[in-house]
């Protein structure tokens, strides 16, 4: 047993923890959780504990197959909102086979990957996310909680008390928040969470969701991750602030390039804008994803600042990648930001692909096209083809199609997990293809 495992028995014993939840997520980033006493911890340490590994499929489950869980000791943290007494703990988890080799289809494993191969060629990885997400009144009553804007002040005290709890047990659980505030759209909120490496900030987000859906029921709301669920009304994103580090030293970081980007940083964001149509299809997963990232495409309704073009600058915010500005004098706050994932993606796998195109981008000496000055929503077609500006896909069945053929995702997620997001994600796609919507028995039952 090593030292970090040792830490975790004594706090178990002295703040009466009763019971361990191992957790872990499935292909599609859903939470899975495995409750142990605390009688079994050394148990799990030493040897790990077994269960039905079809649970990582996600919804199209079609073989049982035993996988063995083992709790990662550095992430052992008391959940607040359990009683202080006989109390409940949780850990995430590496997945490994019976015989020991780690399961290449576990998510957490498959970002783990891509960080080793960066750390090869001297790097780690850093993630700041935007995290946005609504409040209702219940999970089949979207009605917003107020009419606010951004950085508005509502008056509804739920809301601001909201956010001071949601923050208060973030960081009883060691997860640094930065800032929060108001959105634009109503009873839109984002909470912005302090930068860590990929690993960690991934494990974050999954905790973060959970706090903020707890922190709802306990107040008798709703919160939800939905990318889009107000027609007329701006979605919910996930825009991620991402640098390279060389141990102490930023590697984005060039003070006499005109935006502050080194040649490892415009390679890295070359590589992304290179991949970017293949990897949309995880970064934006679900079929409602695309009703925020298309919606600028098909009439006024807004959509935000939701970027639809592969495409990069420094102030324009309907660019996919954008270089802030925010610290210039500041070497190690130099970064990208990527703009397109929701906060309903699997941030594994996203950090992972995305990690994957930047260094293919590095490793093959990737050339950043120009900035795109221009606002590409308001060029025509030609226009924007003699730009070589190309779209993100409109849908969840165009995405899906673009990252079948993609060899850097099959290779980034490997052959066993890459066939099972494919089959989740066509048969949700399929399934919506199949649903006779609300609007078209509205348009059509009454003229055809």
């Amino acid at each position: 047993m090593d030292k970090q495992q040792e830490y975790v028995l004594r706090p178990v014993e002295e703040r009466d923890v009763r019971f361990i939840r191992l957790w872990f997520t499935d292909v599609l980033g859903f939470l899975k959780s495995v409750a142990i006493t605390a009688a079994e911890l050394e148990n799990a340490f030493s040897e790990g504990m077994g269960f039905d590994g079809s649970a990582i499929d996600g919804f199209a489950r079609v073989q049982e197959a035993d996988m063995v869980l083992v709790p990662d000791a550095s992430t052992f943290q008391v959940l607040p909102w359990r009683p202080e007494s006989q109390g409940v703990a949780r850990m995430f988890c590496d997945i490994l086979t019976p015989d020991g080799q780690a399961f290449n289809a576990d998510p957490r494993m498959v970002l783990k990957r891509q960080l080793e191969r960066a750390a090869e060629m001297g790097f780690t990885f850093y993630v700041h996310p935007e995290m946005e997400f609504f409040l209702f009144a219940g999970p089949d009553d979207p009605t917003p909680l107020d009419n606010g804007s951004y950085f508005d002040m509502t008056p509804l005290d739920v809301q601001q008390d909201f956010r001071r709890q949601t923050i208060n047990t973030l960081e009883r659980m060691g997860i640094s928040v930065e800032f929060s505030h108001h959105e634009v759209a109503p009873s839109q909120h984002e909470i912005d969470l302090r930068y860590a490496d990929a690993l960690t900030m991934a494990d974050n987000i999954m905790t973060f969701r959970l706090v903020v859906k707890e922190t709802a029921l306990q107040r008798g709301i709703y919160a939800s991750f939905m990318p889009k669920p107000m027609e007329g009304q701006w979605g919910s994103a996930m825009h991620l602030h991402l640098s390279l580090f060389e141990g102490d030293t930023n590697a984005f970081h060039d003070p006499a390039d005109r935006y502050l980007l080194s040649p490892i940083a415009r390679s890295f964001t070359a590589g992304l804008l290179r991949h970017a149509r293949e990897i949309t299809a995880v970064t934006n997963q679900w079929v409602n994803s695309y009703k925020r990232l298309a919606a600028r495409l098909h009439g006024p309704l807004p959509s935000g600042e939701a970027p639809v073009f592969a495409t990069w600058g420094q102030s324009n915010r309907s660019a996919l990648i954008r270089v802030p500005l925010h610290k210039p004098r500041k070497g190690a706050s130099s970064r990208i930001e990527y703009r397109a994932p929701d906060p309903a993606c699997n941030p594994y796998l996203t950090f992972a692909l995305l990690l994957a195109a930047g260094l293919k981008g590095i490793e093959e000496e990737d050339v950043l096209p120009d900035e795109s000055e221009d606002n590409a929503f308001e060029l025509t077609d030609v226009e924007r083809a003699a730009e070589g500006i190309e779209r993100l896909p409109a849908s969840l069945g165009e995405a899906l199609g673009l990252m079948e053929s993609s060899e850097l995702v099959a290779d980034t997620l490997g052959e066993h997990l890459f066939g099972h997001f494919l089959a989740n994600k066509r048969q949700e796609w399929d399934a919506y293809s199949a649903h006779v919507t609300a609007f078209e028995l509205e348009r059509y039952l009454p003229l055809l």
